[in-house]
């Protein structure tokens, strides 16, 4: 007979404890661990609800291999025909992995996934457990993409779900989502720690087991990460955050963890009324459109992964009102701006004190790349002297405590962006110089030393 059991698991690293404790002994966080029933299970019954068994892809026995005599030929990237999807897996889908996506409820998750199972080349099994298959038909026909080989299946039930997906042997299997689904072998509601935890584990198994790779959409708590335990971010092979204002209509596909590829790629989507639209040219959505120069405003040459864009930083320099002055960022870590305000009274003698200092990245970006504080030192000054920079330069370097202006890295690939947009000069570290061919652009390349050069070749 099974064994009823009650453990106290924890909901930020999924750690478990005999008995309620206020700080997790694993992780350190106080107020996490919650009751949940389980149930143990002897190996008899065990054994009689396995789902493993009907389908012919299913491996045998694993057993060791030399790495020599391991063949790579049945485990290549299927390509599909989202390259910005393409980008930020690595080249594809990997066959036998499992990705996991997540990102605030209505954002475009599902319309992602949805998108992708009408358009791959290949038979696609459509899990949810949060549309009916009505809703879910309604969807597809808005998207107005077709296909005959995608299979939708309304369940929550994990192990009926992997029951038919053996029977049906799809090339891709989608599950929308891992806080809806439930394991027989576990007496919790669906989205706790218990229930999320074995759920990802019997979809990671029936992945390598299978050879069939999965994507699980996962939602976001409050603070922004992926709603559960940790575990569940370390099981998978790769993690998507799918993010976005809602104020626009561009989304950001972002690589968070890549065991096939890099984590520094980005790919942009633009949100239509018939799904997600793929940005090829990023630079010209997140430019801002105006026939006049506006002080406050500086173009910074910034790289996500291995795609050059041209970003707009702007920022608004006014007299404080209350004695305390405001800082204030918007996709830019405020603690870097403090120090670049710093930079600016101590080696050029501005005056920041007394001033609100409000920063923007235009279009809603995230921006981490330090070659943007360039820019961004310009349009400070900018708006402080209230003079307005041509719209035709951008800029490129890293500033040093020091007031140095320091060299950033493929500084070929920013220069190269520039040119095609029709840039006619931009600023770079001298020290960046070296190995750059100016004869190769059509734009004045202008190579600077100290903030101080910066100063004297824009605003005296």
């Amino acid at each position: 007979m099974a064994k009823v059991q009650k453990i106290f698991a924890c909901t930020s690293c999924g750690a478990s404890s005999p008995r309620w404790e206020g700080k997790c002994s694993s992780c350190g966080e106080w107020n996490t661990l919650q009751e949940e029933v389980i149930m143990k299970e002897t190996p008899k019954e065990k054994q009689k609800k396995m789902w493993k068994g009907a389908g012919r892809k299913v491996k045998e026995k694993a057993k060791p291999k030399h790495i020599t005599k391991i063949e790579t030929g049945n485990t290549q990237r299927r390509e599909t025909h989202d390259k910005e999807l393409n980008r930020v897996l690595g080249g594809g889908i990997v066959s036998g992995s499992i990705v996991l996506i997540g990102g605030e409820p209505g954002i475009g998750k599902s319309t992602l996934m949805l998108q992708l199972a009408l358009s791959l080349d290949a038979k696609i099994l459509y899990i949810s457990g949060e549309e009916s298959e009505e809703q879910i038909k309604m969807r597809a026909d808005r998207l107005g993409t077709r296909t005959s080989d995608c299979y939708i299946m309304s369940e929550t039930n994990l192990t009926n779900s992997l029951m038919q997906a053996q029977i049906l042997e799809p090339d891709l299997l989608v599950v929308d989502s891992i806080q809806t689904l439930t394991s027989p072998h576990i007496e919790s509601p669906p989205g706790s720690v218990s229930q999320v935890r074995e759920c990802a584990s019997e979809l990671q198994r029936f992945a390598k087991e299978s050879n069939i790779p999965v994507f699980i959409i996962g939602h976001i708590n409050k603070d922004g990460a992926i709603a559960g335990p940790k575990l569940l971010e370390h099981i998978v092979d790769v993690v998507l955050q799918f993010e976005g204002d809602r104020n626009y209509t561009h989304r950001i596909l972002r690589t968070i963890k890549n065991r096939f590829g890099s984590t520094a790629e980005l790919g942009i989507y633009e949100m239509q009324g018939t799904g997600l639209r793929q940005v090829s040219n990023p630079s010209e959505l997140l430019l801002s459109q105006k026939e006049e120069d506006l002080s406050g405003s500086a173009i910074a040459a910034t790289l996500e992964g291995a795609r050059p864009m041209l970003i707009e930083a702007q920022a608004l320099v006014s007299t404080a009102v209350y004695s305390s002055p405001q800082r204030s960022a918007t996709g830019f870590d405020l603690r870097r701006l403090g120090m670049l305000l710093a930079v600016l009274e101590k080696r050029c003698g501005f005056q920041f004190g007394s001033n609100d200092v409000f920063l923007n990245i235009a279009g809603g970006l995230k921006v981490n790349d330090p070659a943007i504080d360039l820019a961004i030192i310009c349009s400070l000054i900018s708006s402080l002297e209230d003079v307005a920079l041509p719209s035709n330069i951008c800029f490129a370097g890293e500033i040093g405590l020091s007031g140095e202006i320091r060299s950033v890295q493929r500084i070929d690939q920013r220069i190269q962006e520039a040119n095609r947009l029709g840039f006619e000069q931009i600023y770079i570290s001298k020290y960046n110089m070296k190995g750059v061919d100016p004869s190769r652009f059509d734009l004045e390349i202008i190579p600077l030393a100290k903030v101080e050069e910066l100063y004297r070749h824009l605003f005296e």
